[in-house]
């Protein structure tokens, strides 16, 4: 039974744990503006003393989304937390594949990620040696038949995905990201490397959490809820986010049931 915050606010639960899971884009802010009950909630976290990660699905490097973070007007205390899916794989590629020739999936503001191995990407798929899908092409980003299409052929490559998202909603748009993109390789017969939510090596990069009480907080069952079950970790869902029309419709249970997942707690919003 999942239980509500939205009377006794987060407080309530704050003292029963040691670190938190704090997802940005659905619960920090929507893309365009910050949630300020959440970033005050952040606040009194802080001044409990009590750990917490920005933890985001972004296909760009920790220092990128600080930079973006801070142009929104959010403190160098808080940004200062965050760890993106993209600096979790960038540690993979430099470790794993420095050296070997990569297409790029995305739009070019992504750039910033394979910046250190800029001289391996290949303009050419048919000459690159593996995949890296950070999105969608400006020009076919929402259009998901191209992407069946344009890599039927190339599913022999190993594709690595920076953001296992499917959906994002940018202030009241909804927007395809690169999960979406590595579902359908996938559904082809290729072999997808994720990085992020719900996986657990972004978890173990982002903080040594060995032997603490842990809350995930995000609003996207399928990523942050997901990861929290696989983990062992408690969850809270903000219903105002991607599930938002299924809660309203359905109801918080019946749509974590049909997510099969486990809530342990919800918020309309993350608020002290």
């Amino acid at each position: 039974m999942t239980k509500n915050l939205d009377k006794v606010g987060f407080r309530a639960i704050a003292d029963n744990y040691d670190l938190f899971y704090i997802d940005l884009w659905g619960v920090v802010h929507n893309g365009i503006k910050l949630h300020q009950e959440a970033v005050l909630t952040i606040n009194q976290i802080l001044k409990i003393k009590k750990h917490f990660v920005l933890l985001t699905n972004a296909p760009r490097p920790n220092e990128v989304v600080r930079v973006f973070l801070k142009k929104m007007g959010l403190e160098k205390k808080i940004r200062d937390h965050v760890f993106t899916s993209g600096e979790a794989s960038l540690n993979y590629l430099k470790k794993n594949y420095s050296s070997k020739k990569f297409f790029h999936i995305g739009p070019p503001r992504d750039f910033d990620l394979f910046s250190d191995f800029k001289k391996n990407q290949s303009k050419n798929i048919d000459s690159s040696e593996y995949l890296i899908c950070t999105g969608l092409f400006d020009d076919h980003d929402s259009d998901l038949n191209y992407y069946r299409e344009f890599l039927e052929k190339y599913i022999n490559r190993k594709m690595i995905c920076t953001n296992p998202d499917l959906i994002v909603d940018r202030g009241k748009k909804r927007e395809l990201c690169a999960g979406s993109v590595a579902m359908i390789f996938e559904k082809l017969g290729g072999e997808v490397i994720y990085f992020g939510k719900p996986y657990p090596e972004v978890y173990h990069q982002s903080f040594v959490n060995n032997n603490k009480k842990i809350l995930s907080i995000g609003d996207n069952l399928n990523t942050d809820i997901r990861g929290a079950n696989l983990l062992n970790y408690d969850s809270l869902l903000i219903t105002n986010g991607i599930h938002k029309i299924e809660i309203k419709d359905k109801g918080i249970e019946k749509v974590s049931r049909e997510y099969e997942s486990i809530v342990n707690f919800a918020q309309t919003e993350l608020k002290w």
